[in-house]
């Protein structure tokens, strides 16, 4: 059966599977009778059609056979069950986008066909609300074309970096798992502006926006997070002290030391261990 060049298949339709289909169609790039997805349960099956009039089945098979690009977006440890259900259907004109935590290309190439292409990405929770981004390498059989036509997908989510694949697990640490870190921060601001006297809808509406602004500056106007800082600290202010407090509590070498724990972790996941 002829491949479509245009069909983009979703198998896997969780948060950011079914923010893939949705960023897809509200940009126009690809059209409901483009797009097919996948879902373990029947109940989501009829939610995703409903909401996104696309063609959703429970059949894996039938939904990867004939489109161009096949997302794999389900858990880790439910790939290898996929790849197996899947792999004798794919062809080596079909590419094969896996956004699986920690697991490498290597590992998808086993369960298909000799030259089937494959990319894989990693992307972080902000992609549901379209704000997020990924980072992305090419497999063994993957060429210019293919990591092309993944990263135009996964554009539709945020930004997208390409990366050698030996970078993803410190992709992983750093903004896969950053959202988290970024959460804790803003939870501990968020106290210390209730035991400061405000209110917790005033102290989170604060944190929030202020940490929303500052990403929309360092971003938008190319700033370096040193400019920024030194932007906003004047001598014997009130910011100074605040940043010498935080310097003696350790607060940098944490963040060093948690994301290279993070990148361990990840190192491990991807080597098969528990």
């Amino acid at each position: 059966m002829a491949v479509d060049e245009r069909r983009i298949a979703v198998l896997g339709t969780g948060r950011i599977g079914e923010a893939l289909i949705a960023g897809l169609l509200s940009s126009g790039w690809r059209t409901k009778d483009e797009i097919v997805a996948s879902s373990r349960r029947a109940e989501r099956v009829a939610e995703l059609t409903d909401r996104h009039g696309i063609w959703a089945t429970v059949d894996n098979v039938a939904v990867a056979s004939r489109a161009a690009l096949v997302v794999v977006a389900v858990k880790p440890q439910d790939i290898e069950a996929l790849l197996g259900e899947i792999g004798p259907a794919i062809t080596t004109e079909q590419t094969v986008l896996s956004i699986a935590a920690a697991t490498p290309t290597a590992t998808i190439e086993r369960h298909l066909a000799d030259g089937v292409p494959v990319v894989r990405a990693m992307p972080n929770t902000p992609s549901t609300v379209h704000e997020g981004i990924a980072g992305l390498c090419a497999g063994a059989h993957a060429d210019d074309a293919h990591v092309t036509l993944a990263e135009e997908a996964l554009a539709h989510l945020g930004s997208v970096v390409r990366v050698p694949e030996r970078s993803m697990d410190a992709v992983t640490a750093v903004s896969g798992s950053g959202p988290a870190y970024f959460a804790l921060l803003a939870e501990a601001m968020i106290e210390a502006g209730l035991l400061l006297g405000l209110s917790r809808e005033v102290s989170t509406q604060l944190v929030v926006q202020t940490m929303l602004g500052t990403a929309k500056q360092l971003r938008d106007e190319r700033m370096h997070p040193v400019e920024l800082r030194e932007m906003v600290t004047s001598p014997g202010g009130t910011t100074i002290a605040a940043i010498r407090e935080l310097e003696s509590a350790g607060v940098r070498a944490a963040f060093l030391n948690a994301i290279q724990a993070a990148m361990n972790r990840s190192r491990e996941l991807a080597e098969g261990a528990d």
